[in-house]
Formats: C-alpha cells, sequence, structure tokens
C-alpha cells in the first residue's frame, strides 16, 4: 500500500456515521503503535505530524516510516500535515510524495484566511492531496503554537459556508469549545452551534482538541457531522507516564528496545480506545 489522501476516507465516513482517528504520531515507535492497532481493528486511520514532528524526525524518515507501516498491514494509511502554515513547506512534503494536508490561517482575517487556503487547495489538489482548514480558533497549546483563551473564537456557521465555497477545501475544522492540550475541568462544545454548521456545508467536519472529551461528547459531535478526531495529548501523556513508571522500577535500566516497550503499550489502549469512540472498527 502507498499513502493516500483523507478525501475517500473522510466521504465514506460520512456516509456511514463515524469518524476517522487522527493520531499525532512522531517516530518509529508511534507509528509502529497506530499501524499495527489499527490493522487488529481493521480501522482507517489517520497519522498526523505538526511542522515541529517533521523537523524533529525528518520528512523522510516519516514517510518511508509511514510507507512500511502501510505496505506491512495492507493499509491505505494517510499521512497528514498538521497545523501547516508555510506554503514552501507544504509544497516542499506534497511534492515529497505527502497527500493530506491542513493549511492554518485560522489566526488571519477572514479575507486573507481564505486566500492563504484557496492557495493551498490549487497547489495541492494538483497533486491529488486533500486539504483541511480550520475556521474560528482553538485555545491551548499544539506543538510550539500556543494560543491564549482571549485570542480564540468560535466557527460563525454564516461564514463557514461562504469559506468553504470560496476556498474548495475538502473538510473543515470547526473550533466549537474543544482545546489543544488538556482540559482544566469539563470541556463544554456547543452542539447547537455544530448543528448550524453542518446544515451549512455539505464537506466533512474535523474535531480537533479531541484528547480529555469525554466519549458522550465525541459521540454527539460525531452525530451532528464530525468525520475526522484529532487525538494528541493523550497519546503522549500515557506513553510518557508509562516510561517514567519503568525507570522508576527499573532505575538502571538503559536498553530502550526494554524500556520503550511500556509506553507503546500504554498508547496502544488509548489508540483502541478512541478507535473504538469514533465507531471505526471495521471499517476498512
Amino acid at each position: 500500500m502507498y499513502l493516500i489522501s483523507n478525501r475517500e476516507m473522510l466521504l465514506k465516513a460520512q456516509r456511514q456515521g463515524y469518524a476517522v482517528p487522527a493520531f499525532n504520531v512522531h517516530n518509529l515507535e508511534t507509528v509502529q503503535v497506530v499501524a499495527e492497532t489499527a490493522a487488529e481493528l481493521r480501522s482507517p486511520v489517520i497519522m498526523a505530524g505538526t511542522p515541529g514532528t517533521f523537523s524533529y524526525a525528518g520528512t523522510d524518515y516519516l514517510i518511508g516510516i509511514c510507507q512500511a507501516a502501510a505496505h506491512r498491514y495492507d493499509l491505505p494509511l494517510a499521512l497528514h500535515l498538521d497545523h501547516h502554515e508555510e506554503m514552501d513547506d507544504i509544497e516542499f512534503k506534497v511534492k515529497s510524495g505527502i497527500r493530506s494536508v491542513m493549511i492554518d490561517g485560522s489566526h488571519l482575517p477572514f479575507a486573507q484566511n481564505i486566500a492563504k487556503v484557496a492557495e493551498a487547495v490549487a497547489l495541492c489538489h494538483r497533486y491529488g492531496s486533500s486539504v483541511e482548514a480550520e475556521l474560528g480558533r482553538l485555545g491551548g497549546q499544539e506543538d510550539d503554537l500556543i494560543v491564549d483563551s482571549t485570542d480564540s473564537f468560535f466557527t460563525d456557521p454564516a461564514a463557514a459556508r461562504e469559506f468553504v465555497t470560496a476556498t474548495g477545501i475538502d473538510s473543515l475544522a470547526v473550533a466549537i469549545g474543544s482545546a489543544h492540550g488538556l482540559y482544566q475541568g469539563e470541556p463544554k462544545l456547543d452542539f447547537e452551534r455544530l448543528a448550524l454548521i453542518r446544515e451549512q456545508v455539505d464537506i466533512p467536519l474535523v474535531l480537533h482538541g479531541a484528547s480529555g472529551i469525554p466519549e458522550a461528547m465525541v459521540k454527539r459531535a460525531i452525530s451532528l457531522g464530525v468525520c475526522k478526531v484529532n487525538v494528541a495529548t493523550e497519546l503522549k501523556i500515557a506513553f510518557a507516564d508509562a516510561v517514567k513508571s519503568y525507570f522508576s522500577q527499573h532505575p538502571d535500566a538503559n536498553d530502550p528496545r526494554k524500556y520503550i516497550v511500556p509506553g507503546k503499550l500504554a498508547m496502544k489502549e488509548v489508540v483502541a480506545e478512541k478507535i473504538r469512540i469514533c465507531g471505526s472498527s471495521g471499517m476498512l
């Protein structure tokens, strides 16, 4: 198998009423965990990487690792550019073989966001790459991007329709109260707003910042049109906590082939749980 766009993945999910989970990966081990679990559960998955992840791991390495995983498990994997902003960077990665892109112009004024996203769509569609964009802005921290709650704002349903029409995007990330990172207290999602957005646009909707959102809320969001659910922070915490625990019990450990295994197992539990919540198991 080879790396694909997420367009058909999400359209199928939209037709059948589930969501495709997008898991942020960083290295060989995290790609292994997501691919192995997806294969066992026969779930479509998206491997997402922020600009910081690609800088850390190397674009060629990540592409090679994900292609190997797709081949080993006969999986239609999408390697996804998460929260990318620089057009030159996007062009390089798309030309390198990546077919799933999120162009983030959410910090820009509405007209400038449209112009930036439309430029990305024109480029990416030439190479068969799907394009996701965000209207509204989530608070919290994603990679090196920190957005104060005072700078976050919700998606306007009427503006969403104009945005989708003007840009030609394949999926729309909406701001309805979720946030990047962990929540202080229980999150509050604006489901009425989500329903209105769904009435205005017919493309798949994306929920960012799903780490820590209760299962019932995620499922309700899916019932209202969310077809892609992003998970990052919960994966990192599970992995790191398990490795820390291993070292506390084995302070003289020095073999990464041993101390990383508990991290992978802990992360695998989270991946499997998110696949179950998204309803994507058995949907390949």
